[in-house]
């Protein structure tokens, strides 16, 4: 039973760092219609960046704030530059020119880095257990679960409760209708891309004293978020919440009773999905 524990309270920090990664993809593509093969890379560099910074004898806090923001910067400077002259081509040129982003911060990566796996000191105010009887959970993990249990509240609030939300709400029903209401349409783009790579650099540094860093996070971020975002609905946050919870519980308890099959069930699921459901559990048609 204890086990089992064990598993479900890491199949729930694993979702949630899962659904910061989704959340961003879902935002972007639920609004622009553009699909962002370079969104795992920001994932990457965010968790490689945590490990450069800690290195360096900066604080874990300091870089839980600093490094989402300088992947919104990034993000703002590559889609003013790079992202919006594509936003009107079809989706094979969005994908071509996003995935060849995503190599390029890879090869960075690997230039600066190696190749080699690299680990990052969990932070030293979690750095031990919490004991309920026999039972024995670390604390980082606790952490994990709590803060983005809270990051994911006030996401929704700023989502349904405030101007930027509605925007962004508005514009993944009609653009054009967005647009007549005199709002900067290409403001919005760029604020709802800036969000999504934040929230992304976020799940890489919450995720990097876990699993450690290397140069092929960003594959396996990128193929789990379009899973999530396929099975909880295109654009939809409450189905991308559903699914990255879902996805999480079932790799980290299938981890326990299959390993092998852990990630097999993940796009069985994903493939059952489309057949049956086309448009996600919460998605629109």
């Amino acid at each position: 039973m204890t086990l089992y524990l064990f598993q479900a309270l890491n199949g729930l920090g694993l979702g949630m760092i899962y659904f910061l990664i989704a959340a961003g993809l879902s935002i972007v593509f639920g609004l622009l219609h553009f699909v962002n093969f370079a969104h795992g890379a920001f994932y990457m560099a965010a968790a490689y960046a945590c490990f450069a910074l800690i290195n360096a004898k900066i604080s874990f806090w300091i870089c839980l704030f600093l490094v989402p923001v300088m992947a919104g910067l990034a993000a703002l400077v590559l889609e003013y530059t790079l992202i919006r002259r594509a936003y009107r081509l079809p989706h094979m040129y969005q994908i071509l020119l996003t995935l060849g982003l995503a190599l390029v911060i890879q090869e960075l990566c690997i230039v600066v880095w190696g190749t080699e796996g690299l680990n990052v000191a969990t932070p030293s105010a979690f750095s031990g257990v919490v004991r309920a009887g026999d039972f024995a959970y670390p604390t980082y993990r606790l952490f994990v679960i709590a803060f983005t249990g809270v990051l994911t509240a006030a996401l929704w609030l700023a989502l349904e409760r405030t101007r930027l939300g509605a925007l962004l709400r508005a514009g993944s029903e009609s653009i054009d209708m967005v647009a007549l209401l005199g709002v900067n349409v290409k403001r919005l783009f760029a604020a709802a891309f800036a969000l999504g790579a934040g929230l992304a650099a976020i799940a890489g540094v919450l995720a990097a004293p876990l699993r450690g860093v290397e140069p092929f996070l960003a594959q396996e971020a990128l193929g789990i978020a379009f899973v999530i975002v396929i099975i909880g609905g295109m654009g939809s946050y409450s189905g991308a919440l559903l699914a990255a919870l879902l996805i999480g519980l079932t790799q980290s308890v299938m981890s326990g009773l299959w390993p092998p099959g852990a990630n097999l069930m993940i796009f069985a699921a994903a493939a059952a999905i489309i057949v049956m459901r086309p448009n996600g559990l919460l998605g629109r048609a």
